[in-house]
């Protein structure tokens, strides 16, 4: 099941319990963080998304926490689990020619549903309904201030369109926006990720050309999350996210900007970035569950803003974790790990889990063959795009589970000699990771956790697991009333 829009998404939460309205007046300083991080950490009953009808300062609802579980993320992305979205992808990969007729027939849909992602221009959109171009402000949006010692207030759940200055490449990121006041943002797009690279082009060419920059908040699930995925060099978010819902995303062009955007959005800001301009951006309470520090950013500046006739505003908390990024992150590691496994077919699982903050922690099972094959599988995930971000990997057999963190401690502390079994060096690190030898570039962990036997030459005997016999597992099993247990 796709959606045509966010509030199409609302609706369908909402008939499944899966949302609740909070009718009394909330401050979008603080107060809106408290209540989402609370809920985003609470039992699984109660992590519901939460959208606020009146927030002080605003006319507009505020929706937030709306990706923030298993079950909201898969409807989000129109399949039952997760798991699911690796075997579409798994699907899409496999090249082989069929065999049999139904075969070919199977693959064929395969590659129109390929075909149908393409975008779609229309000439009227719901997000033009309202357009604002003599004096575009934002102080009508429910922009929320999130942790006390932010810098101020943010907008945290964009999807951020650019073009590369020579080749017209679209790129669509998310990346938080810091509100400097009713015309001007602060533009926090990394170094390693796209937007920033468009910048850095527009700024090499030399030109003093202004580049054009759109802000989509809302649409289409799958849009919003395609603007926080990872993808490949070359690989249209546009496209991905068509892919996603099957069928094509609806795209209107901008008033003031050479740039296109999804038709089905709530709001969107119109404007443009100068290469050579930076302005303090930051501190910002990030997904790490420490400030990220105050650093010079580009600036983008507003020319228009136009919006459906009753938005809603969405937005997104970050901090300790779990919280509502996790899953948007969780999505990420299951649409990619048939691309892994193409790559890298020894590899069985993986698993960044929420205590890693995505780059902190890679948990990856592999069917090992060779001496040194634990390494050669960590060296292979580091060249992998934004995976050379990651600080520690982990890798375990084929066996071990993945996603039972309390099995993985117990063999990654188990099964290794720190001289034999642990890899450091040097490489790219995460914009955000605060213990990092300098800022974006520090060490990294290997740690290879594989049972150790004859191919590793150890100096001893590698012991048999404790393990009880299947006969007396069965008996226990069919008794087990009788014990009175």
């Amino acid at each position: 099941m796709s959606f045509s829009d966010l509030q199409d998404f609302v609706g369908h939460l909402e008939k499944r319990g899966r949302l609740r309205r909070v009718t009394v007046p909330v401050s979008r300083d603080l107060e809106i963080t408290e209540i989402a991080d609370r809920v985003s950490k609470g039992a699984p009953a109660d992590n519901v998304a939460l959208l606020f009808e009146r927030v002080e300062g605003s006319a507009m609802p505020v929706l937030v926490n709306a990706f923030g579980s298993a079950d909201r993320m898969a409807a989000a992305l129109g399949v039952g689990q997760l798991d699911e979205l690796g075997a579409r992808v798994a699907k899409l990969l496999d090249v082989r020619m069929p065999g049999t007729f139904a075969e070919r027939l199977a693959k064929l849909g395969t590659l129109v549903d390929l075909v149908k992602a393409g975008p779609r221009r229309v000439s009227q959109a719901p997000c033009q309904e309202v357009v604002e171009t003599a004096h575009p402000s934002l102080a009508g949006l429910p922009v929320l201030r999130c942790w006390p010692g932010d810098g101020g207030r943010y907008i945290t759940l964009p999807g951020v369109f650019t073009r590369e200055p020579r080749t017209g490449a679209r790129n669509v990121g998310m990346y938080r926006l810091q509100v400097f006041d009713e015309t001007t943002l602060g533009m926090h797009w990394q170094t390693h990720k796209g937007g920033a690279e468009h910048e850095r082009v527009a700024r090499e060419t030399g030109t003093g050309e202004r580049m054009p920059v759109a802000i989509a908040l809302g649409g289409d699930p799958a849009m919003i999350y395609a603007a926080s995925a990872p993808l490949p060099p070359g690989v249209d978010e546009v496209i991905f996210a068509g892919w996603l819902r099957g069928r094509g995303v609806e795209l209107v062009r901008c008033v003031t900007c050479d740039l296109e955007v999804p038709a089905q959005a709530e709001i969107v800001l119109e404007g443009w970035v100068d290469p050579r301009e930076r302005r303090l951006e930051g501190p910002f309470g990030d997904h790490t569950g420490y400030y990220s520090l105050a650093r010079e950013y580009p600036v983008f500046h507003l020319t228009a803003v136009t919006r459906r006739a009753r938005p809603i505003y969405p937005t997104t908390i970050v901090g300790r974790p779990p919280q509502e990024d996790f899953w948007l992150g969780k999505a990420t590691e299951r649409l990619f790990l048939p691309v892994i496994r193409m790559m890298l077919p020894e590899v069985v699982d993986m698993n960044m889990p929420a205590e890693g903050v995505f780059h902190n922690l890679v948990i990856v099972s592999i069917r090992k063959r060779y001496p040194g094959h634990a390494r050669k599988v960590m060296s292979a995930l580091w060249g992998m795009g934004l995976m050379m971000l990651a600080k520690t990997i982990v890798v375990v057999s084929d066996h071990v589970n993945v996603h039972d963190l309390s099995e993985v401690a117990w063999r990654a502390t188990g099964n290794i000699d720190p001289r034999r079994d642990l890899v450091l060096f040097e490489g790219p690190a995460d914009d955000l990771d605060h213990a990092a030898l300098r800022h974006r570039f520090g060490g990294k962990l290997g740690v290879d956790a594989t049972e150790k036997g004859p191919l590793d030459e150890v100096g001893q005997p590698w012991p048999d697991e404790i393990v009880m016999s299947d006969e007396i597992r069965e008996r226990v099993t069919r008794r087990w009333k009788d014990y009175g247990l």
